[in-house]
């Protein structure tokens, strides 16, 4: 449904504060909503649209806000609203590409208190939480963590130990994993299916999040330089797909290396270098290992019944996405 659409998520599974330890309310009002728009030129404006919605945290009394990159990556505009119906400016401090997180500057004064980081706490399968978007109560989700597991995305993207979490949240993008004692533990990333390990189990809609143990590390350098002061993978600019156990080119980014060397979606990758590869995860970690951005990556690619390789290019991805502008 569309976000300016008044909806309410089940009585039935709303987080209720008895339930809780902690002040639920309170905690549920550091979850903001947040607005922005991107240029139409935008690099990422064909696959991420002009208009996004969804959920950042704040997270530091000086207005910081934690939230996924997707909603703010080349944003040109950022509004962020309370609980209460407050709206202040914002803008884009960093994100980074390898974590997925996002982080941006409240340029008013929110009159909520920050979330404190849950770093460090042990989460795992049937933890209870509180996944929530902006709201309050009525766009909070009582949900159970059911795995953390590794999570491959076809953007050329690999967490080692997501959080997964079900009942699924409608609204998810930047929305807050609030854990069993008010933390935040993890930010909303996706909507997917799952399944148990065993595969025993039917596949049901779960949220991906990703866990916020991964911030500490990279907080600084993202509030100082704008992305964490290490050297960017090389990227390719293609999006794949894991098909009994062979990786397959599903589409090419306009522009980017991989279309520039001339891969076709269909190819089939069977090798980075002299490396076979079988797993999405394993595919992007071999791309990873061979070098910084802009390295030569050299791919062994099935096509038409024949093999070939097909040397490309890779290329620092945050070179082609607009910087974010000063306010």
């Amino acid at each position: 449904m569309p976000r300016d659409v008044e909806w309410e998520i089940p009585g039935e599974i709303q987080p209720k504060p008895s339930d809780c330890s902690f002040d639920l309310d309170r905690a549920l009002s550091a979850v903001l909503g947040l607005r922005a728009t991107v240029p139409d030129d935008a690099f990422t404006a064909g696959t991420l649209g002009t208009e996004r919605a969804g959920s950042g945290v704040l997270i530091r009394r000086d207005g910081v806000v934690l939230t996924i990159g997707y909603l703010i990556t080349e944003a040109e505009t950022i509004w962020l609203t309370t609980v209460g119906g407050g709206a202040v400016p914002g803008h884009v401090l960093a994100y980074d590409q390898e974590t997925g997180f996002g982080l941006v500057q409240a340029l008013g004064r929110l009159n909520v208190e920050p979330l404190e980081l849950g770093v460090g706490m042990r989460v795992g399968a049937g933890d209870r939480a509180i996944m929530a978007a902006e709201g309050g109560r009525r766009h909070a989700v009582a949900a159970r963590v059911v795995a953390r597991q590794e999570f491959a995305g076809y953007w050329e993207y690999v967490l080692d130990r997501a959080i997964f979490t079900a009942p699924a949240h409608p609204f998810w993008g930047g929305a807050g994993l609030i854990g069993a004692d008010g933390r935040l533990i993890g930010i909303g990333s996706l909507h997917v299916q799952h399944s148990s390990a065993s595969g025993r189990e039917l596949r049901r809609d779960v949220n991906m999040v990703v866990p916020i143990d991964l911030l500490p590390p990279i907080l600084d350098d993202m509030l100082t330089y704008g992305r964490p002061n290490r050297p960017a993978r090389p990227w390719l600019g293609l999006s794949a797909a894991e098909v009994e156990d062979v990786i397959v080119v599903a589409g090419l980014t306009e522009r980017g290396p991989a279309s520039a060397a001339g891969l076709q979606p269909g190819d089939r990758i069977l090798a980075v270098g002299d490396d076979a590869v079988a797993s999405l995860a394993g595919f992007w970690r071999r791309v990873w290992a061979g070098g910084p951005a802009g390295s030569e990556i050299p791919l062994r690619v099935a096509r038409d019944g024949r093999n070939m390789t097909v040397r490309v290019q890779s290329a620092d991805r945050t070179r082609f996405l607009k910087a974010p502008k000063l306010h």
